[in-house]
């Protein structure tokens, strides 16, 4: 992968920042690669996308970034922009699910581990993403396989971003609150949305609709 941090020379430690919700994850983990002989530097630990962006050693070499996140950014966005920046990417979570992998692979992580797996395969994740391979368990690799990808509606950025926030439960109201912007903008934004996507064939139409896609594209857990 392209990139200033992309690749550690020889010898040296893989640079990783951590980013989830739970502090205890954080801390485990943290714990578990900070072991010597590992060959990997956790040099970030945060509980959030704004305090990773912030943090004075960013951009690393990895990042290791929970999938479900409660800030309203899609994943694909925080993808894209660590590649940007050189960083690869493994994604974590704790579902498994052919959409939950789909959404992260598609995004362009370099590799998915369940929660539910050991160390172990985080390990090696971390250091085929630090040589720029992808990594995927079995089991993860089957879920991705199984996957029947849906066609891209072409959303434009503030489509896909409304249509996210719609789709886990916010008015329209709040919606154009979290976006600043006007009811009668948020409402052009989502009918738009589903205009590109009853085009390709995808009926978003309601909010039931909606919701079954939203869990299928891993922008929502099925909880």
């Amino acid at each position: 992968m392209a990139g200033t941090n992309s690749s550690p020379g020889r010898g040296a430690d893989i640079r990783i920042a951590l980013v989830d919700d739970h502090r205890l994850v954080l801390d485990g983990l943290a714990a578990r690669l900070g072991n010597k002989g590992l060959g990997i530097a956790v040099v970030a630990s945060e509980s959030s996308w704004g305090d990773l962006l912030g943090n004075d050693e960013f951009p690393v070499d990895v990042v290791v970034l929970d999938l479900h996140l409660e800030d309203n950014i899609p994943i694909g966005t925080k993808v894209r922009a660590l590649q940007a920046a050189g960083t690869a990417v493994i994604v974590m979570s704790r579902h498994s699910d052919s959409a939950s992998v789909n959404a992260a692979m598609r995004a362009g992580a370099m590799g998915f581990v369940p929660k539910t797996d050991g160390a172990d395969e985080l390990i090696a994740a971390i250091r085929a993403a630090a040589a720029s391979t992808m990594h995927l368990s079995t089991e993860v690799a089957t879920a991705l396989e199984n996957y029947d990808a849906m066609p891209d509606a072409g959303l434009g950025k503030q489509e896909l971003r409304a249509l996210v926030l719609y789709a886990r439960g916010r008015t329209i109201k709040e919606v154009a609150a979290d976006m600043e912007t006007t009811e009668e903008t948020m409402k052009s934004y989502i009918k738009r949305a589903r205009r590109k996507y009853r085009r390709v064939g995808v009926d978003v139409g309601t909010r039931v609709l909606l919701r079954r896609h939203a869990v299928r594209e891993g922008w929502i857990t099925s909880e």
